[in-house]
């Protein structure tokens, strides 16, 4: 039986490099969303500034400009791509592992790996994946969440003391030291965990199901001996847009409210004297009501749609682009069991 071997390095050189490229171009796209979307969880919950998002857009616009939509985007241009980097590489590297205790016996020595394995993963094995992907990148986007929001809500709230990055940084250091840039880390722990398993579960139940009606589709009308085996390979860009909008839309619809709470955390200025997890929940509960919790939802689901879309489309074309096999070689697919 043929394998495709490849240096395990050079996978993981892979995975970062293509993950990074697109957390960049899909936060380009949806940074404009995130700010309303921000600016809309943070303002007062007993006297909100806004009435919704197209008050909070024309608003910001006519007092701002539209750079006031990309206020701040510096630091989450730069988190996006470690945060999509690390993502994908833990990602396809816990498959690795998964496989790897799920058939020991495959051939493999330290420094290489199956690039094309056989076994096949459940959805279950992947979602578990995704979540464990998704704690690994909380360590990075706490601090650059941080950052953004802060930025985002200053103008806001009329307050113009931090003239960029570097300024809250040295802000933040000189007032709190290195914890204080994981203000909000455990919501955000909570939130990417459980998102990293709706974002990827989503994306590869998706991306199964289109595979599926694709061979159903040829079955009825091809002749048995001709069918192709159809992979995710196969799907096209449009496909894999619609895969990684319906995993967009998906991650953002299942943790909103806990997102909410972190980036009423994260904009606080009080010293030591900040509000726990807990009471700044109560505190938007009293305010508002269970709707409070979901100030920006529709916003952040129309912009996670083409930006997920974007980032999953640019990172499986640009794998496909530099992993394409040698005529000759066998293909190797990957089975996932959505029954």
């Amino acid at each position: 039986m043929l394998k495709t071997k490849a240096s395990n390095i050079r996978l993981q050189l892979e995975d970062l490099t293509f993950g990074s490229i697109g957390g960049m171009v899909g936060k380009v796209v949806e940074y404009p969303f995130d700010t309303i979307k921000v600016r809309l969880q943070t303002q007062s919950v007993e006297n909100p500034i806004f009435k919704g998002p197209m008050d909070c857009l024309k608003s910001t616009i006519k007092e701002e400009g539209i750079k006031g939509l990309f206020k701040g985007m510096s630091s989450p241009i730069v988190g996006a791509m470690l945060e999509n980097a690390v993502l994908f590489f833990g990602y396809r590297q816990i498959q690795r592992e998964i496989r790897a205790y799920s058939a020991p016996n495959i051939e493999t020595t330290p420094n290489t790996i199956i690039e094309k394995e056989v076994v096949p993963l459940t959805l279950n094995q992947l979602v578990l994946a995704g979540a464990i992907a998704g704690s690994m990148v909380s360590f990075i986007l706490t601090p650059v969440e941080l950052i953004k929001c802060k930025l985002q809500v200053q103008s806001m709230n009329k307050t113009t003391s931090f003239q960029g990055p570097m300024d809250i940084i040295k802000f933040i250091f000189r007032l709190q030291g290195l914890r204080g840039f994981y203000r909000g880390f455990i919501p955000t722990l909570v939130r990417e965990t459980a998102g990293g398993a709706f974002w990827f579960g989503a994306y590869e139940y998706t991306s199964a199901g289109l595979i599926q009606y694709r061979q159903q589709k040829q079955k009825s009308s091809t002749i048995s001996s001709s069918l192709k085996i159809i992979s995710k390979n196969d799907l096209s860009a449009p496909e894999l847009m619609l895969a990684g909008a319906i995993g967009g839309v998906a991650y953002n619809l299942s943790i909103f409210p806990i997102d909410a709470i972190k980036s009423r955390m994260q904009i606080e200025n009080n010293g030591q004297k900040f509000k726990t997890f807990s009471h700044i929940a109560k505190e938007i509960y009293q305010g508002a009501g269970i709707k409070g919790f979901y100030r920006g939802c529709g916003m952040t689901a129309a912009k996670s749609a083409p930006a997920n879309a974007i980032i999953f489309m640019t990172y499986v074309s640009i794998n496909n682009i530099f992993r394409e096999k040698k005529k000759g070689n066998t293909m190797y697919i990957y089975l996932i069991d959505i029954s």
